[in-house]
């Protein structure tokens, strides 16, 4: 690909963004905002990060913006490709491995990652606890998951803008309560926050 018709990809790519994130916010919600509720939470960063489920990397974004390297997950090759647009207008691409692979076989080795994100991934998971099994594993014996999906108020919102765009939004029914208590019977303490839009839970295994 040339070098303009990338610039004219990345740009136009910023602002399909740009144009969503307005429709969002007529609607009430800030997705920079919530973005940032949740690195918010997961501070410190530190070691080696995952985010499992890049999409078209909105929080991708939020999370290179700090700054620290990290490998990012898909099962989607042609989404990731809109992610590295979106990183690429901020000249923040290089700061992300991007990997293709399933939530539920990372192939990564066990005790892999200190951090791992999951963010707005839990409703599109057809097996969310098996899911849930493959980043403990690969989680180290003192780093933290941050799982975040939308409270009921975002899904409100995500259902009403795929319906204006002829869409339905489909959600498993797997909640992120649910794996809180999962998580809990696994022997993981959790740290629960919740905005407008977002609900978190940080579990950090229970020191012995």
């Amino acid at each position: 690909m040339s070098g303009e018709k990338l610039n004219t990809e990345i740009l136009e790519n910023y602002k399909r963004n740009t144009a969503r994130k307005e429709l969002y916010k007529d609607l009430g919600y800030d997705t920079d905002k919530e973005r940032a509720f949740i690195v918010e939470k997961a501070r410190p960063l530190y070691g080696k990060i995952l985010e499992v489920g890049t999409g078209k990397g909105h929080f991708t974004l939020a999370l290179a913006k700090e700054g620290h390297p990290f490998i990012s997950l898909d099962i989607s090759e042609e989404e990731q490709r809109f992610a590295k647009l979106n990183l690429a207008y901020f000249g923040l691409e290089k700061l992300v491995d991007f990997r293709i692979g399933n939530a539920e076989h990372t192939g990564f080795a066990d005790q892999s990652f200190d951090i791992i994100f999951s963010v707005n991934l839990l409703h599109h998971l057809h097996n969310p606890c098996k899911a849930t099994d493959e980043l403990i594993r690969i989680l180290t014996p003192n780093g933290k998951l941050i799982i975040s999906d939308f409270s009921k108020e975002g899904f409100r919102v995500v259902d009403k803008i795929h319906a204006l765009e002829g869409r339905i939004h489909e959600a498993g029914k797997t909640t992120l309560a649910d794996i809180e208590i999962y998580l809990i019977d696994k022997g993981f303490n959790i740290q629960k926050y919740k905005s407008r839009f977002q609900e978190v839970i940080i579990a950090y295994r229970k020191i012995k």
